[in-house]
């Protein structure tokens, strides 16, 4: 570990460090990409995937951990499962004096699942996780709009979440895109963004092949 993380943090900060000095390169995002795909792999699995030995994919492993690249593991869990299928951004504009009100008062709101300052026509954004809609009209106007720091909210329901990683990797951006013919679509399939609709006759049709 110590040949790992022996390079010391310099005045500039270049790219490619982090926490306390140590210096990514191929083999330790390598291994991110494969705990992205599995944070419970076993070390000898890992080491196999990114082809290097079990104690130097351990080191490597224990060295991201102590330098902070890895903060944490935790469990992605299924929303709707859960009880929690409606999911709405909250764009609020806050009045600058009372920020720390404002940090407060959403640190005990237990739907918000994210919040950023922002750029723009608002001040910061809210994502949001409850269980029907009833539940997001409550928390905007029962409850942000009694916050005193809070001037104003615009809300945004989320209708489909089409794309969600766990993190991304410079060395995403490296990786040639492959060319992937599309799949050919069975009979009766229909592509994404576009709508079949069935007639009465070939409905009844297909419900006496069936029986």
């Amino acid at each position: 570990m110590s040949e790992i993380s022996r390079n010391g943090v310099s005045g500039g900060g270049q790219p490619g460090r982090i926490g306390i000095g140590l210096e990514l390169d191929d083999i330790h995002l390598k291994i991110l990409e494969v705990l992205r795909e599995n944070g419970r792999i076993s070390v000898a699995a890992l080491a196999e995937r990114v082809g290097i030995s079990r104690a130097n994919a351990y080191t490597r492993f224990e060295a991201l951990r102590a330098d902070g690249a890895i903060k944490r593991f935790t469990a992605e869990i299924d929303h709707v499962r859960t009880g929690l299928g409606i999911t709405a951004l909250i764009f609020v504009t806050v009045r600058q004096q009372m920020w720390k009100q404002f940090r407060a008062e959403l640190a005990r709101m237990p739907e918000v699942e994210y919040c950023a300052i922002t750029t723009g026509q608002h001040d910061a954004m809210i994502q949001v996780r409850v269980s029907d809609v009833a539940a997001v009209h409550t928390m905007v106007t029962d409850r942000l709009a009694n916050i005193p720091a809070v001037k104003a909210t615009e809300t945004v329901f989320i209708l489909d979440e089409v794309l969600r990683r766990p993190y991304v990797l410079p060395s995403d951006r490296d990786r040639p895109r492959q060319q992937r013919r599309p799949a050919q679509e069975a009979q009766g399939d229909v592509p994404l963004g576009k709508m079949r609709f069935v007639g009465a006759a070939e409905g009844r049709a297909a419900l006496r092949k069936d029986d």
